[in-house]
């Protein structure tokens, strides 16, 4: 059975499989249709196959099998269509106009007399071949997506991979469907293999094996941080995948010899072991080694009284540094590469605070970054000094359809400095690219704690820059006495040093809560945010950060969050929500990005009130709901840096609430007050690593809620799961040539 009518609104919209619920109106009579839709716009004129069923809940639908777009054919239909904002440069008024002057033959007119919208007031020659080249553009999309539809392609994944191919999207997938494991966030090698099945590829094919090669390198930096593989564990990954009984070998063989020769693999011996990394990776990293020692070997312009510099600063703060601190501002000062390492309590943020004093004095242009806006906005708040996220210091733009960074080799930076805070989470994709936009005798100061959970995405650049030897490390131990007095503190260096942390009823800022199991460690937490904590700390609970070890489970973050906004941010009439999923975003929403989009638009009123326009939104900024428009499928979320950006209703899926967030999650930022959940969970997430990360992110207040039993479990794990990188071994191979030189 086919009926055909206007969308009127979209009701729910499931952005990962594109299953929608909308209400068309179809001869004058309101019909709920169910299933395979994108996300609708008001106006658009749809004919949709399937049959008439009878839901339990919700009464009589319309199950879509298959859909079509189709062209309005009333002038309210057509206005509707033309105003609802998917073709730029038309308003509701322009629109009017429009219809007003041609009528049922407006469609006729733009695509082949648009010329004739000029006659229309208001609509310029160009603004009527903007017109003209819109609509054209948005019938070729929906021609693309219905013929992805063959494929067994959600509308919502067959927008993504239209917005990456354009009029060349049907070829591809029919010719190359893997392709789109490189191209298009969201495809994975399943989705990619049903397509190449339906194509007629082969289970064993040299085509697919390449395929699978390529998708087992890719989630092995995306997902694990690793940089490279070992053949022999590559080759059971991409077989285990393929799910393929032969023996590959030969053709794993064949493949990367095949993709050496394309530039797209390398391969080396590394401790006798063949390794295969993509190129990408192998690149950046000998990048960041060819940048960093030769930061080393070419010195920055000494300065001989620091030590007055320190001195002054010392009587100005009323504040003594140790001589660990002392040294370290010495090699900032004078070498082209320092790297400051300690745990909380040790001084850090003075030490910066003083070196960028220091550098002020010197006449020199310094630049503070971290890689979250959380974490700039601390070091902003703390040294006084200006800082900025790493991606806003290299300023991200769109050129020719591809994001890039502003500032990069051959437009490189104004600055004589930089230093970067929590340089742990820096992955070297955005190390590389800062290190490329730095000009030649730019000192850089690197600071962290190495004791952290490594970056989010690929590599581990701290980590492989202290261990290679190559560079001046800085170990701050000494903890202030003021800082001793916290539990916070005290407790982290002991979980560090394998020891048990103190329990103290009498503690002001460190607390355990035991609980009998999971679901009452859920309810206690749920308890302590909405009303124990609040009273306690005077902290608004939606300031009160829950971070988790586990995503899933009784008190894993997906479940929390939806506890949380149940209590924090309850439904009720006239305020706004979408549903996504199983997840909905109401207004007031505590949220948190979860991927880089550096296409998404913002715009930020500055303290002075000035207007700021940019873009990009990064994984792990944390905001609020501001605004749902239901009318229009948007809801905008203010960033807690001041930038609002509105999403779609196809850009939700990279949202998530953020009531409760892991631990990974909350790497680089910091949190007033922290509860921790502790109750189940595998060793290889339950370590030492893990919870001294989540205990340092807190600042006033940490409580634990669960059992000692996984508290001391955590304590004694050491396990840490290695990643297989190479900066640390190109950073020694670099350094060698250059001692050879100097040797010379």
């Amino acid at each position: 059975m086919q009926i055909k009518g206007t969308v009127k609104n979209t009701v729910f919209y499931n952005a990962e499989n594109g299953y929608t619920v909308a209400t068309l109106n179809v001869n004058g009579e309101d019909i709920t249709v169910v299933g395979s839709l994108p996300a609708l716009t008001n106006g658009e004129v749809v004919s949709c196959e399937g049959k008439f069923v009878v839901h339990q809940k919700f009464g009589q639908q319309f199950s879509v099998s298959s859909f079509k777009y189709e062209t309005p054919d009333s002038p309210e239909g057509i206005v509707k269509y033309l105003s609802s904002g998917l073709i730029k440069g038309i308003g509701p008024i322009t629109a009017k106009a429009i219809v007003d002057k041609f009528g049922r033959d407006t469609f006729k007119v733009i695509e082949n007399d648009y010329l004739a919208l000029s006659k229309v007031k208001g609509i310029s020659k160009a603004k009527a071949l903007t017109i003209y080249e819109n609509c054209i553009g948005l019938k070729k999309m929906q021609n693309q997506i219905m013929a992805l539809q063959n494929y067994g392609i959600s509308t919502n994944l067959a927008l993504k991979i239209y917005n990456v191919y354009k009029d060349g999207t049907e070829q591809v997938v029919s010719s190359n469907p893997y392709k789109l494991i490189d191209d298009v966030d969201g495809v994975g090698f399943s989705t990619a293999d049903k397509i190449a099945e339906s194509v007629g590829i082969e289970k064993n094919s040299l085509f697919r094996v390449r395929a699978g090669v390529v998708f087992t390198l890719k989630e092995a930096g995306e997902k694990a941080g690793n940089t490279f593989l070992y053949f022999d564990e590559l080759k059971q990954k991409v077989a285990a995948l393929l799910d393929l009984q032969e023996d590959i070998t030969d053709k794993t063989e064949s493949v990367i010899a095949d993709m050496q020769l394309e530039s797209a693999v390398g391969s080396m011996m590394l401790e006798g072991k063949r390794v295969i990394s993509l190129s990408r990776y192998l690149s950046v990293e000998k990048s960041i080694a060819g940048r960093l020692v030769r930061m080393v070997y070419q010195p920055a312009e000494c300065v001989d009284d620091v030590e007055l510099f320190i001195s002054e600063f010392e009587r100005q703060n009323n504040f003594a540094f140790h001589a660990d601190q002392k040294k370290a501002i010495m090699s900032a000062a004078n070498k082209g590469v320092t790297v400051i390492t300690g745990g909380p309590g040790t001084g850090k943020t003075t030490l910066v605070k003083c070196i960028c004093k220091i550098f002020a004095a010197m006449r020199l242009k310094t630049e503070l970054v971290a890689p979250t806006g959380r974490a700039a906005k601390r070091l902003s708040e703390s040294t006084g000094y200006e800082a900025k996220t790493i991606h806003r210091l290299l300023g991200v733009e769109s050129v020719g359809g591809k994001t890039q960074f502003r500032f990069k080799e051959s437009n490189q930076l104004d600055c004589d400095a930089v230093i970067i805070d929590e340089m742990s989470m820096v992955d070297c994709l955005l190390f590389n690219s800062l290190l490329k936009a730095l000009k030649p005798g730019c000192r850089l100061v690197l600071v962290g704690d190495k004791d952290q959970l490594p970056s989010v995405g690929a590599g581990n650049v701290l980590g492989d820059v202290i261990s290679s030897g190559v560079f001046d490390i800085n170990y701050l131990t000494y903890i202030y006495r003021q800082a001793s007095d916290s539990l916070i503190v005290t407790n982290a260096h002991l979980i560090n040093e394998g020891k048990m942390p103190v329990f103290d009823n009498k503690s002001k800022d460190f607390f355990f809560l035991p609980t009998v199991d999971a679901a009452h460690t859920a309810e206690e937490i749920v308890g302590l945010v909405t009303t124990r904590l609040p009273s306690f700390t005077h902290a608004d609970p939606k300031d009160i950060q829950v971070l988790s070890p586990l995503k899933s489970g009784p008190a894993g973050v997906e479940k929390l969050n939806v506890l949380l906004q149940e209590k924090l941010n309850p439904k009720a009439k006239g305020k706004g929500e979408f549903r996504i999923g199983e997840t909905v975003f109401r207004l007031g929403d505590k949220v948190m990005q979860t991927q880089n989009n550096y296409e998404a638009e913002w715009v930020k009123i500055s303290e002075k009130g000035f207007t700021e326009f940019g873009e990009g939104v990064f994984n792990g900024d944390i905001g609020y709901v501001t605004e749902v428009n239901q009318y229009e499928g948007f809801i905008e979320i203010t960033f807690e840096d001041g930038r609002k950006v509105q999403y779609m209703h196809g850009d939700l899926a990279s949202l998530m609430l953020a009531y409760a967030i892991t631990v990974h999650k909350s790497q680089g930022c910091e949190f007033d007050v922290a509860v921790i959940p502790l109750y189940g969970g595998s060793p290889t997430i339950l370590n030492k690593n893990l919870l001294y990360t989540a205990i340092t992110r807190a600042k006033k207040t940490v409580v634990l809620v669960g059992s000692k039993k996984y508290v001391a479990m955590m304590v004694k794990n050491n396990y840490v799961v290695l990643r297989n990188t190479l900066l640390k071994f190109f950073l020694n191979d670099e350094n060698r040539k250059y001692q050879t030189f100097f040797a010379d």
